[in-house]
């Protein structure tokens, strides 16, 4: 995996946003099975018509171990893109994670597998498998663009993507940005008289 990944893995989303000045998070509909779960990973991106998921087959095949699988099912709600079966192909693949723009169903047992799914919710129906649809290529998934081999990263508040343009920029720009909450936290939190001046200060520049 690269350094990179592993940076970004350790950031939260909300301070990457804050470095990104709010762009580029996805719908906050879209939200993780399980609150625990975070990833970080290339994108390997699907693009599919509403109940059709063999291309999602495809881009588990041709994904490389640890990319993310970002799915563009039109946020889609009748028919799930994926079940506990080829989550558990991805699983099997190596693969760091789905991201879908729509819904998935067998839910139970897709927690059981410990593999991180973000999407919109959980359906009993599953789709067809026609053919239509394609992988590797540029996407909107719940509003926001995403390109291949952009950085995806995702936990309980939600996911965001970064260009891989301006990676390096914005992981810079994060560490940053949680190096001074966290010398604010230890500064403030657990002294109400500090609490009071800070407070006040913020009221003041106003």
């Amino acid at each position: 995996m690269e350094p990179i990944v592993n940076q970004f893995k350790e950031i939260p989303t909300t301070c990457i946003s804050d470095a990104m000045k709010g762009m580029n998070s996805l719908d906050p509909a879209i939200k993780p099975l399980q609150e625990e779960y975070k990833i970080a990973g290339r994108a390997y991106t699907v693009n599919l018509p509403a109940n059709d998921n063999l291309a999602v087959l495809k881009a588990i095949r041709e994904a490389k171990p640890g990319d993310i699988v970002v799915i563009d099912a039109k946020g889609y709600m009748n028919n799930a893109i994926a079940g506990d079966f080829v989550v558990g192909m991805a699983q099997t693949m190596g693969l760091g994670g789905l991201v879908v723009d729509g819904v998935i169903r067998d839910s139970v047992d897709i927690k059981a597998l410990g593999f991180p799914v973000f999407c919109r919710g959980t359906t009993v129906a599953a789709s067809g498998k026609a053919g239509a649809g394609q992988t590797g290529v540029p996407i909107s998934c719940g509003g926001a663009p995403i390109h291949p081999g952009d950085m995806i990263v995702g936990d309980a508040d939600g996911v965001i993507v970064i260009p891989r343009a301006s990676e390096q920029e914005v992981l810079q720009k994060a560490l940053d940005k949680l190096a001074k909450d966290e010398e604010r936290a230890r500064s403030l939190l657990g002294n109400p008289d500090a609490v009071i001046r800070y407070i006040d200060r913020m009221l003041d520049s106003k």
